[in-house]
């Protein structure tokens, strides 16, 4: 069964946003062994959506529309699809009153521009929008089947696995093998060093295909197969992950939708250990990023962002003859940070950054992205010295990756004197 995805909007076509919705539309595709034969970004444009969709319906046996839904003028999606197939457009009267309802309920000002969410294609059926007020709808033409949802990524993430996928599925017998994936994420080794420690690995003879993605700051390896039985199937993406895992396994620190900061937070919370964190260069990311984790106040006490020499010593009491000394970014004031947070908040483990993201503020023996990471818990200290060669962001991103990754190798029982 082969698909074509279209996503709409002047924000892709600009520049000014990232389409993330054709790749997340094309993993969920994939995964019921349906073909993509398609992807195409357009803009909020009558002329190219009814040119573009016209040759998505030649070319493919369903088409799935992204953008353009909302209440603005800029919204054209549904009218544009109505006039490329001559359908003439109504209101559904029972999503129009669930927008309403929606706005009333939010204490949102109501518009009577709102009411154009609740219009459609005549002959296709609304799809109620579980997490915004724009809906989806499903047209079947003659043998052809489009899917139109809103744009927003978080909203996508919702209605294509939840309502469009089983709508899909009573319409389209699935492959007749079954797919199966398997993420594997791993840090601190690049792609091409992860393509070289697998070389001599045969993927044709196991039958298994692999890809390499970088996703900065780590990479993702993904293995797929596809075998008449789901039992199968997953045997052999076990048997593939296991001949990764001997050879990067050192590097490998999550799974499929797995993040490292959740790995981390399970592990904490397994342990019923409590972590309180300083950070400097990394400016509070790593604090925001194990906040994104449910139920992190189990264990996270506090954060605390020590970025002048002044609170540094005032929170955490670094002597004023350590930073005179080895200076604000060094290893003994990354230990005595770690150590200073965990005192002040009373936590079983202290985390702790201190580094220069640049693009200014380097020097011959401390480069811009210089950065130490120090861990303290009740047994020792840990601190490494890194160099990063990246702008400012991706210092500040890789950072974080860094510390919450010494974290993780620390809870799962591993010596950090070895690295």
């Amino acid at each position: 069964m082969r698909f074509g995805i279209l996503t709409i909007g002047n924000e892709l076509t600009s520049g000014r946003t990232q389409d993330a919705n054709s790749s997340f539309i094309a993993a969920c595709i994939n995964r019921q062994g349906w073909e993509v034969a398609v992807m195409m970004s357009l803009g909020d444009d009558k002329w190219a959506i009814e040119r573009g969709l016209k040759h998505m319906i030649d070319i493919s046996d369903a088409v799935i529309v992204t953008g353009g839904l909302g209440p603005t003028a800029d919204d054209i999606t549904t009218a544009s699809i109505a006039d490329a197939l001559g359908l003439a457009l109504y209101t559904d009267e029972a999503a129009l009153l669930h927008i309403q309802t929606l706005f009333r309920n939010y204490g949102l000002r109501w518009t009577e521009n709102n009411a154009k969410q609740a219009i459609f294609p005549e002959g296709a059926y609304p799809i109620c929008n579980p997490v915004g007020s724009a809906w989806s709808f499903y047209l079947k033409i003659g043998k052809k089947i489009i899917v139109v949802t809103p744009g927003v990524p978080q909203e996508v993430r919702r209605i294509i696995p939840e309502q469009v996928i089983p709508l899909l599925e009573r319409e389209f017998i699935k492959g007749k093998h079954h797919v199966e994936s398997r993420t594997i994420k791993l840090f601190g080794i690049a792609e091409a060093a992860v393509d070289q420690a697998l070389a001599d690995i045969n993927w044709d003879q196991m039958d298994v295909g692999v890809g390499f993605y970088p996703q900065f700051p780590e990479t993702h390896v993904v293995v797929t197969a596809k075998r008449t039985s789901s039992e199968e199937t997953k045997k052999i993406i076990q048997m593939a992950e296991d001949e990764i895992n001997k050879r990067l396994g050192e590097y490998v620190f999550a799974y499929d939708d797995e993040t490292l900061e959740g790995v981390v937070a399970s592990l904490l919370t397994k342990r019923s250990l409590t972590l309180s964190v300083a950070e400097s260069c990394t400016g509070g990311l790593i604090a925001d990023r194990l906040t994104d984790v449910s139920g992190s106040s189990a264990f996270l006490e506090r954060g605390v962002i020590a970025y002048s020499n002044l609170s540094k010593k005032e929170l955490l009491g670094i002597p004023d003859a350590v930073l005179k000394e080895f200076g604000a970014v060094s290893e003994q004031t990354a230990v005595l940070m770690a150590k200073g947070v965990k005192k002040l908040a009373q936590t079983d483990i202290g985390l702790a950054t201190t580094g220069i993201a640049g693009p200014t503020g380097g020097t011959e023996s401390k480069p811009v992205g210089t950065v130490f990471v120090a861990l303290a818990d009740d047994r020792e200290t840990f601190c490494r010295h890194f160099i990063f060669r990246w702008d400012r962001r991706r210092v500040k991103i890789i950072a974080s990756q860094a510390a919450l990754m010494m974290l993780n190798r620390r809870l799962s029982g591993e010596s950090l004197h070895e690295r």
